[in-house]
């Protein structure tokens, strides 16, 4: 009977309300620069459809094509981030010299990569644009934009990763400073090429090229004391990083190549499917001002995890991933409110088509009911990957996308003839979906003893 006793009396003692608040003003510190710095990321994409809006719907909905499948190419580099956060997370807490070690070793592995991936995509982007069907305005339009990103790609690729180190190694102002510069660049640039030079909409994809190639720039001076220390390659931190990182590759290849599928169903619909698409690109432009801060909590839980597990703090990395998990799910709610009691005026904002606007209306008021969800499963997430628990996010997220999202989309939306609402709607049952199983593994805590 004492055991009965004392084992809930020991479980209750670890959320004592010291030791809460603690943890969730260190979590608190770390989520709110990376909430301005995913707010960046998303000004960036805003004034990218917007000005593609003012210039007509196959370029909004152009952009928002090549937007996905260029991220496919980005994917790498954003699963070797994860990796690459997790390992040198606990590093920094634990071992400085070995830190820098990796940050070396990864910065030399990523620029290789992200090169290579950008002459691929050079060469073979007239290829994969030639074999994918979306309307021919559409596509005439995608070509030259999908080209500057490829050249710019390893930038990106730099970019991303040394944000992610900047995170592990507690330099996430310096990284939010980074991301302000570059969004403010992005904006002028974005406006003066595409307006006033002959440039025109391609202007759009070269700001943003140039925003990051300054942003890579100061962020080498912001690692320079850590990259100028000596310099010793390790294979077996890069080795570490790409164990966590390949099942987030597959991840994101599965979650970009189906967001790529998502936009052929949508294409396919019999009537307005351009502005379908349109309508489809705005909303998750709209749609990610609630994402992206959710997202800046998962990178935030995947560092603080990190940390301390790096500390041997096992209890403490526990608590701390559920404690950004609700602080997320609360200011998601409230930005939730928000979006949909100004769906009309943002829709219009971005479209004066009215078909375009009114399916951007429809798109918000059903793609909201699960942003709670997201991102509680999302946050979570991110404390899995923390802890190197990369390959169980990996099989839950494909799972509720390729079992429950694409097939339905394509079930209720192409062949029982229900149109975009239908497709809306799986959407939200695989987030639905995902988040139950997030739950479950990580109340698991079997992660927290994984290596």
């Amino acid at each position: 009977m004492a055991i009965y006793i004392v084992m809930p009396m020991k479980y209750i003692s670890l959320f004592k309300n010291r030791e809460l608040q603690a943890i969730a003003v260190k979590s608190w510190d770390i989520s709110w620069p990376m909430i301005f710095i995913m707010f960046f990321e998303f000004v960036i994409n805003l004034t990218d459809v917007y000005i593609a809006g003012k210039l007509g719907r196959e370029y909004q909905a152009a952009v928002g094509f090549v937007s996905t499948l260029y991220f496919i190419f980005v994917v790498i580099g954003n699963a070797l981030t994860i990796g690459t956060v997790a390992v040198t997370a606990r590093q920094f807490a634990s071992d400085r010299q070995a830190f820098a070690d990796s940050a070396w070793s990864i910065t030399v592995t990523i620029l290789v990569l992200g090169g290579l991936l950008g002459v691929f995509g050079l060469l073979f982007s007239p290829l994969i644009l030639s074999i994918i069907h979306i309307p021919r305005e559409v596509k005439e339009v995608a070509g030259p934009l999908l080209e500057i990103y490829a050249a710019s790609l390893v930038f990106h690729y730099f970019l991303i990763n040394s944000n992610g180190l900047m995170r592990a190694g507690d330099m996430i102002r310096k990284s939010m400073s980074t991301m302000a510069v570059t969004a403010l660049s992005n904006i002028i640039l974005n406006f003066i090429l595409v307006f006033h030079t002959p440039l025109g909409y391609r202007g759009i994809a070269l700001s943003t090229a140039l925003s990051v190639l300054l942003g890579c720039i100061l962020n080498y001076l912001h690692l320079g004391p850590v990259l100028r220390q000596k310099k010793t390659f390790s294979r077996e931190n890069v080795k570490r990083i790409a164990v966590i990182g390949w099942p987030a590759v597959l991840l994101r290849g599965a979650w970009q190549l189906g967001s790529t599928v998502l936009f052929l169903i949508i294409g396919s619909l019999p009537f307005h499917s351009v502005e379908t698409l349109a309508a489809f690109t705005n909303g998750m432009r709209i749609e990610s001002a609630i994402f992206l801060p959710a997202f800046a909590f998962n990178m935030a839980n995947a560092v603080i995890v990190g940390n301390y597990l790096g500390q041997k703090k096992t209890d403490d990395a526990f608590r701390a991933g559920l404690i950004t998990a609700f602080l997320s799910v609360i200011v998601i709610v409230i930005l939730t409110l928000l979006v949909v009691l100004n769906a009309g005026q943002l829709s219009r904002f971005l479209s004066n088509d009215s078909i375009v606007v009114a399916e951007s209306i429809r798109y918000i008021y059903i793609s909201m009911i699960s942003e709670p969800f997201m991102a509680w499963a999302v946050v979570l997430s991110g404390g899995l990957n923390g802890a190197g628990d990369t390959r169980s996010v990996m099989i839950i997220v494909v799972m509720s996308l390729w079992l429950v999202r694409i097939p339905l989309a394509y079930v209720l939306g192409i062949t029982a003839g229900l149109g975009a609402p239908a497709i809306w709607w799986a959407m939200n049952a695989s987030i639905f979906l995902h988040a139950l199983f997030v739950t479950r593994r990580y109340l698991q805590r079997n992660w927290l003893y994984d290596e």
